[in-house]
C-alpha cells in the first residue's frame, strides 16, 4: 500500500511541476497535502481497506488529462479578434440585418407613395418635344452687365403687377394685378377703371377680378385697352368711362378667347391687333401655357368700326407681346414658347404673308415695343444663357418630365426655381441685336414685362413687381 500511495504521490509532484512549466499558478503546501488526502479516499477500498488490485486499475484509468482538470485553476478568458466566438459574430451580422432591413423599409415607405402617385395623380400638361437651337452666347452686344441695376423705383408698394405702360402727353397709365387701370401723375396712384368685381387677392379670384394687360393710347385721348379674361376695352381716363369694344366670350371661328395678352392700335385708330394667347389656358396659368407649348395662340384684327373680327395667325405657341411697324405695313408677334418673334404683313405687296423676324432670342421674350431708334424694345423675365444652364430649354425635349414636374408641384414652387434675371433687348428695324441691358440677380428690375421709352427714359413694367421702373437712356 505504501509503494502506491508513493507512486502517486510522485504522479501528483511530476503533474504540479508540469503545470507550472506551462505557466500555471503555484501550489501551495496545504493545497498539496489536501490533495494527498483526497487521493487516499480516491485509493480506499470499499471495505475500508487499501486494495492493491483497485488502486492499480484505478490509477490505470486516471489519466493524466483526468488530474489535471481536477486540479487546475480557473483562469479568465481572453476574448481577441482570432478567437471571437461565433455568437459574437453572429450578434453582430444579426444588427447589420436589422439596419439594412429598416432601411429598406424606410426607403419604401418614401418610394411606393411616390410611385403611387405618379402612376396614380394626372398631370394638368401634355407637352410636345419642342427643339430650340443652341442659345446665342452672352457675348459682345450680349455680354452681361448691371445696366438695369440703375434704374429707380417708382410707386414702390403703391402697386402691383404694372404689366404694360401707356403715355398720354407725360400721364403715365398701366394696369395692375388686382384688376384696376390706373393714373400715375404727381407721385399719385388715381384708379380710373375696372373691368371685374370682388376680391382680387389671389390667383383663383383674377377671372372675375379681371386682369388688365396690353394698353395702349388712341389717336382721341382715350386708351385701349385689353383685359385677360374680360375683352378688349376703350377707356375714356378723363371721364372715367369705359366701352367694351369685344368680349372675351364671343367665340372667334368657333373657338373662345381665354387669355387675350396685348394689343398694338394703328395711328387713326380703326385697327386693333391683339393676341389670344390660348383658347384653353387662362393667364393664371401661364406657366402651364408655357411647359404645354399649346400651339392655339392666335393673332387677330378688330376693326372699331364695322366690329369685324379676323384670325390672321393660328397655330402660334404662347403669342405674347405685340407691335405695329412705323410705317404700319407688318405686325410683329413675340411667339413666347419658341423663343422667336413673328412677322405678318398687313399692307403693300406682301399682305397677308407671314414669316419670322427673329428667332432663337436670348431669353423668353414677353413685350414688344418700339424704340426711338426706329427698331424695338423686348423684354425678358427669364433668359437662356450660355454658357450656363437654361432649365426651360432642358426640358423642352423632355416632355416626360415636365409632366412629372406639374404632378407633384404647383406652378408657385416651380417658379421658386427659374432665376431672376430681367434682360431687355433693343432690335434694329431689321431685327438685329443693337444693346441689352442686364439686371443678372434681379435685383431691381424683376420679372420684367415690357421696356416703354418716353422722353429719354426706359420704363419697365412687371407682371409681379410691387413698383414700377425708370432708367435714364
Amino acid at each position: 500500500m505504501s509503494r502506491w500511495l508513493g507512486l502517486a504521490q510522485k504522479n501528483l509532484a511530476a503533474t504540479t511541476s508540469r503545470e507550472a512549466a506551462r505557466g500555471g499558478s503555484y501550489v501551495s503546501p496545504a493545497r498539496a497535502r489536501a490533495g494527498r488526502r483526497s487521493l487516499g479516499r480516491h485509493f480506499r477500498a470499499p471495505g475500508g481497506r487499501w486494495s492493491e488490485r483497485g488502486a492499480d486499475r484505478r490509477l490505470r484509468t486516471m489519466t493524466e488529462a483526468d488530474g489535471l482538470r481536477q486540479r487546475r485553476p480557473l483562469r479568465p478568458q481572453v476574448v481577441t479578434d482570432d478567437n471571437r466566438t461565433p455568437e459574437a459574430k453572429g450578434g453582430s451580422s444579426f444588427s447589420g440585418r436589422v439596419f439594412r432591413a429598416t432601411f429598406l423599409m424606410l426607403a419604401a415607405f418614401l418610394t411606393i407613395p411616390l410611385l403611387g402617385a405618379l402612376v396614380l395623380l394626372d398631370s394638368p400638361i401634355d407637352p410636345e418635344p419642342l427643339s430650340f437651337k443652341e442659345p446665342p452666347l452672352f457675348l459682345g452686344v450680349l455680354q452681361p452687365n448691371t445696366e438695369l441695376q440703375q434704374a429707380e423705383r417708382l410707386f414702390e408698394n403703391q402697386l402691383v403687377g404694372p404689366e404694360s405702360i401707356a403715355n398720354i402727353g407725360d400721364v403715365m397709365f398701366t394696369g395692375t394685378a388686382d384688376g384696376r387701370v390706373v393714373k400715375l401723375e404727381n407721385g399719385e396712384v388715381e384708379t380710373i377703371a375696372r373691368f371685374g368685381s370682388g376680391p382680387c387677392k389671389t390667383r383663383d379670384d383674377e377671372p372675375a377680378c379681371g386682369r388688365p394687360l396690353g394698353i395702349r393710347a388712341g389717336p382721341n385721348g382715350t386708351l385701349f385697352v385689353v383685359d385677360a379674361y374680360k375683352g378688349l376695352f376703350e377707356v375714356n381716363p378723363w371721364k372715367r368711362e369705359v366701352k367694351l369694344l369685344l368680349s372675351s366670350e364671343t367665340p372667334i371661328e368657333g373657338r373662345k378667347m381665354s387669355f387675350l395678352n396685348d394689343l398694338t392700335v394703328t395711328r387713326d385708330g380703326r385697327k386693333i391687333y391683339f393676341t389670344d394667347s390660348s383658347s384653353k389656358w387662362q393667364r393664371r396659368d401661364y406657366l402651364l401655357l408655357l411647359m404645354e407649348g399649346t400651339d392655339d395662340g392666335r393673332l387677330l384684327e378688330y376693326d372699331t368700326q364695322t366690329k369685324e373680327v379676323k384670325v390672321l395667325l393660328d397655330h402660334l405657341r404662347f403669342p405674347n407681346g405685340v407691335q405695329l411697324s412705323p410705317a404700319e405695313d407688318f405686325v410683329l408677334v413675340v411667339e413666347l414658347a419658341m423663343v422667336r418673334i413673328r412677322r405678318f404683313y398687313v399692307s403693300g405687296l406682301m399682305k397677308g404673308g407671314a414669316d419670322v423676324f427673329v428667332e432663337n432670342l436670348p431669353g423668353f421674350p414677353d413685350n414688344i415695343r418700339a424704340s426711338s431708334s426706329g427698331g424695338y424694345w423686348v423684354s425678358m423675365a427669364a433668359i437662356r444663357a450660355n454658357p450656363g444652364f437654361s432649365m426651360l430649354d432642358f426640358l423642352s425635349e423632355r416632355p416626360f418630365l415636365k409632366k412629372v414636374i406639374f404632378k407633384l408641384f404647383s406652378q408657385e414652387t416651380v417658379m421658386k426655381f427659374v432665376p431672376r434675371y430681367s434682360l431687355v433687348l433693343e432690335l434694329s428695324d431689321s431685327g438685329t441685336f443693337l444693346r441689352s441691358l442686364h439686371d443678372p440677380e434681379g435685383q431691381v428690375v424683376t420679372y420684367v414685362s415690357e421696356a416703354h421709352e418716353h422722353s429719354g427714359h426706359l420704363y419697365l413694367g412687371s407682371f409681379r413687381a410691387p413698383y414700377l421702373c425708370r432708367l435714364r437712356l
